[in-house]
């Protein structure tokens, strides 16, 4: 059985193996593998492994050997999957692998707003700690999570965790989601409107799939209903956000300021114009990419593929 990895290296820099494919067949793995490249590369194969690399249906047609699809993430857009499913291609995805590495990020880059560790870090080191009269300074308003209201738009399993995270660091939880369920342990969590949940959050924070209904749900007009000094964090999709309404937005002063580890095109344009709006973390689409979430993503894509060669193909998209 021939397997080709046409986009390896953001799974695997070399800090994890493949050997458990290595052990299901002839195995290559390209790091990168440009458009006009896969044909040749994926010529031959029964199973692609990929990414971000995509497989439309035109390329589909010229893969007469491919039986299987592997999609080392949970979204799997990159594929045309109704184009797989008719030429008998089985398409599977990697779900729930990262949770515990995207709340954390939620958290990292919401206490870098309130708390200001690297610009006081950079003060320090260059000298206005060892200059200073006193034996402490602060170079902004530093804020404690405890009392603030977090509106989390989507309830899925990341956005129960950050809901937990948050209700540990003693906030209020609004949540808007298409339907409202129970869920033991977060009895204290509040469900919203959508329009509430901004007008009445300190912080929003996106943990939801990417949809005709939440495409530029960010935008003036929601942005409008957000308080003065409201943070917006997105770990989730860039697609969810109007880029330049953000960005007027924040430098304007109409919301306090955004964390994001996702923009619309990955990797975004020079003139991208969050990359220079004020108060504007951003973070390069590393909230899935710690060493241990990676491991659990290699582990969980082999064991598809173990799956479907037994017959029993599990986490099929199509």
């Amino acid at each position: 059985m021939k397997i080709v990895v046409l986009d390896g290296f953001t799974l695997n820099p070399g800090d994890l193996d493949w050997r458990a494919f290595q052990e299901l067949g002839d195995l290559t793995v390209y790091d990168r593998t440009a458009k006009e490249e896969i044909l040749e590369r994926a010529a031959g194969a029964d199973v692609i492994l990929t990414n971000k690399t995509p497989l439309s249906a035109a390329m589909l047609s010229e893969l007469p050997a491919l039986k299987y699809i592997g999609v080392l993430a949970t979204g799997y857009n990159v594929v045309d999957t109704a184009a797989a499913a008719e030429q008998g291609v089985i398409v599977t995805n990697v779900p729930d692998y990262s949770t515990n590495s995207v709340v954390q990020l939620v958290f990292a880059l919401l206490l870098e707003h309130v708390n200001h560790v690297s610009a006081h870090s950079e003060a320090s080191r260059g000298g206005r700690w060892a200059a200073g009269p006193d034996f402490t300074f602060s170079l902004h308003p530093l804020h404690e999570l405890a009392g603030k209201t977090i509106g989390i738009v989507g309830f899925g399993g990341i956005g129960q965790q950050v809901a937990r995270v948050a209700l540990a660091f003693g906030m209020h939880v609004l949540v808007h989601t298409r339907t409202e369920k129970a869920v033991a342990g977060l009895e204290a969590v509040g469900f919203a409107a959508l329009g509430e949940l901004f007008a009445n959050s300190d912080i929003i924070s996106l943990h939801c799939p990417l949809t005709p209904d939440t495409a530029g749900m960010i935008n003036t007009e929601s942005l409008a209903l957000m308080k003065r000094t409201a943070l917006f964090i997105n770990t989730a999709r860039g697609g969810h956000v109007i880029e330049q309404d953000l960005a007027d937005a924040l430098n304007k002063g109409i919301i306090a300021g955004a964390g994001l580890d996702v923009l619309g095109v990955e990797p975004p344009a020079a003139d991208n114009p969050l990359l220079h709006a004020m108060n504007c973390i951003i973070t390069p689409h590393i909230g899935w990419a710690s060493v241990e979430a990676r491991g659990r993503l290699m582990a969980i894509a082999a064991s598809n593929l173990q799956s479907y060669l037994r017959s029993d193909a599990v986490n099929r998209v199509n």
